[in-house]
């Protein structure tokens, strides 16, 4: 486990795509050479291309043709029916698009015609999350940070305050313009001065002071950047206190210290009723019980929770290495979390860290390149050090615990809250794989792509496990494009189902990838829901509510983790190394997560033994 920590990991998304918009040499050379190191203590950079210098010159992100969705639908439907129950879809798809389809289409590009300040997904893509009434147990992103390279930085009071004041030193940056814009560059930095592209940066104004807030039917956004103050959290009691000045100040780190040491000595038991238990509940019951908070006079300090930079967890449990790592970590016993906010810091008595992620305001590219910046700047810039002293402030003064009202209502469904979370945390399993036969090198050496084989091995290991070819997506950024979010790749084809058959039933064959369809879905199924249409026939069998096989992978710092869409699939994160492929597997079935994992090894081997010219066993 020391060793998977360690490697480097990634969180989601995938493949770029290049575009016509390209940056001048001059903005080149700027953005690789002219970022000064922090002269301010507050800043974590200090660019000279402003953060958003980008944003108005991005393209828009274009709607296919119709014809092209339907064609791309029907290729990935393919290799998951009979020959009967394909024709079957052929008919559906025909029918949708010379009907209601067509006449969506020209409604929505109509519709992009004139918001062309945004992107046509920006709207239904938000929606899909706001509008799900399942507790974000299954949509919130968890991720590991690695060990602090210095060990004796790996301290509980220690850690958290460096993480901390990164966190909020990225903060400043990022409100100061003086954070560089991320650009992707498919040459390596000063190869040469083409082949880059600026990205989209509009998620980013989400990451502090925001809150998603349950309601009935859809929750909301809320963000308020005039929050001064931080929500800590520590067995299951919850405290605030500010960490700018009315001037923009960032509290000192020593006196973040000596709050955060406050915090970890107070006494105060563990509250009988932990609210922060409800944010893990069903949405629409959580919005209800939300209501009985506000009615109970409890107005102030939900808005304190809501408004706060961020939320810092500091669990007393020290995290035993083993499979439980990730449930301690991550998701401990639910009562020291707030699910809600954008995202949390969480560590450990032992000092290990992590992360929560709300999925809605943001993708996971957007989260792991904050959290590598900020992990960077924790380790390689700390703020406090083994020798440093917290400073001598009246902590009882500035740091406030927040007090709950509540009835009989309120501890009741607490309680249900509880024994909701224990079952689902009881029948969510996750086991690790590292295979260190080889990785990217090869591939590359046999002019093969990583990441399809990758794709393949994840099919192959599936069919070995249950005898299917089943619905697999890929999440790709879109964040070329303005307010771009994620294309969706089916990553079982024709091709890869031969392919998997051909390795798991006969001697090998060669796969093939193909590109997404699902954001013209998302926006048509939007639109005709938007004016209340009864839903064609061809949204039954879209997938759009779940794969079987949802995969991700973006290269970063952090191990991540997430639940998986349906009940008999998998949540399966990887990550390819030049010479290692290291996957998470998360499944609600017991026992089932492990089998995968060996069936998806096994064809891993089986791939390279073929790589080898070597004879399968």
């Amino acid at each position: 486990m020391a060793n998977l920590l360690s490697a480097r990991y990634t969180a989601l998304l995938g493949k770029p795509a290049k575009l016509n918009l390209r940056i001048s040499a001059l903005d080149i050379r700027r953005i690789n050479y002219s970022s000064k190191k922090p002269s301010s203590g507050d800043y974590l950079q200090q660019s000279l291309v402003p953060t958003m210098h980008y944003q108005k010159s991005l393209p828009r992100l274009p709607i296919p043709n119709l014809e092209d969705t339907m064609r791309r639908f029907l290729a990935a439907k393919r290799p998951l029916l009979s020959d009967h129950q394909f024709r079957t879809t052929e008919k559906i798809a025909q029918d949708f698009l010379n009907g209601v389809g067509r006449e969506l289409h020209k409604e929505l590009v109509a519709k992009d015609k004139i918001n062309k300040h945004t992107s046509y997904i920006s709207g239904p893509w938000l929606d899909i999350y706001l509008k799900n009434r399942k507790s974000l147990l299954h949509f919130n992103i968890f991720v590991l940070l690695r060990p602090d390279p210095k060990t004796e930085y790996n301290q509980q009071l220690l850690r958290a305050t460096n993480l901390l004041c990164s966190t909020l030193r990225y903060m400043k940056t990022l409100r100061a313009g003086l954070l560089e814009p991320n650009v992707l560059h498919f040459q390596p930095y000063g190869a040469q001065m083409v082949d880059a592209y600026p990205l989209d940066m509009s998620q980013y104004h989400r990451v502090f002071n925001t809150t998603r807030i349950p309601g009935q039917g859809r929750d909301e956004l809320f963000t308020n950047e005039k929050g001064r103050h931080v929500l800590v959290m520590r067995n299951g009691n919850m405290y605030v206190f500010d960490v700018v000045d009315r001037d923009g100040n960032l509290l000192k780190p020593t006196e973040i210290q000596a709050h955060l040491n406050y915090i970890l000595t107070d006494l105060t038991p563990a509250p009988a009723f932990p609210i922060g238990i409800l944010t893990s509940e069903n949405r629409d019951v959580w919005a209800e019980l939300r209501d009985k908070l506000v009615n109970c006079g409890n107005t102030d300090n939900l808005r304190l929770v809501d408004s706060a930079a961020c939320c810092l967890c500091l669990d007393d449990a020290s995290i035993k290495k083993g499979d439980d790592m990730l449930h301690s970590l991550l998701l401990a016993n639910g009562c020291n979390r707030w699910l809600d906010k954008s995202f949390s810091l969480h560590v450990s008595k032992s000092g290990e860290a992590g992360s929560c992620m709300e999925h809605s305001w943001g993708d996971g590219m957007t989260m792991t390149d904050i959290l590598g910046k900020i992990y960077k700047d924790s380790t390689e810039q700390p703020q406090v050090h083994p020798g440093s002293v917290a400073a001598a402030v009246d902590s009882a003064s500035a740091v406030h615990q927040l007090q709950f009202n509540l009835d009989s209502v309120l501890k009741n469904g607490i309680k249900k809250a509880k024994n909701n979370f224990d079952l689902h945390v009881s029948q969510l399993s996750i086991d690790f794989m590292i295979f260190g036969k080889g990785g990217k090198e090869t591939m590359k050496k046999n002019n093969l792509s990583p990441d399809s084989m990758a794709q393949l091995a994840f099919q192959m290991g599936f069919l070995r496990m249950r005898g299917q070819t089943v619905p697999t997506s890929e999440p790709f950024s879109m964040a070329r494009f303005k307010h771009g979010r994620l294309e969706i790749i089916p990553s079982a084809t024709t091709y890869t189902k031969q392919c998997s058959n051909a390795f798991v039933l006969r001697p090998p064959g060669r796969p093939r990838t193909r590109q997404g369809l699902y954001c013209h879905l998302y926006g048509l199924r939007d639109l005709a829901l938007s004016k209340d249409q009864e839903l064609h026939s061809l949204y039954t069998d879209c997938d759009l509510d779940g794969f079987t096989l949802p995969t991700s992978t973006v290269a970063t710092s952090v191990l991540a983790v997430f639940a998986p869409d349906v009940p008999d699939g998998f949540g399966v994160h990887y990550f390819l190394q030049d010479n290692a492929i290291n996957c998470s597997f998360a499944s609600y079935q017991a026992d089932s997560h492990k089998d995968f994992s060996r069936c998806v090894n096994k064809s891993l081997e089986d791939i390279f033994t073929v790589l080898e010219e070597k004879t399968l066993s």
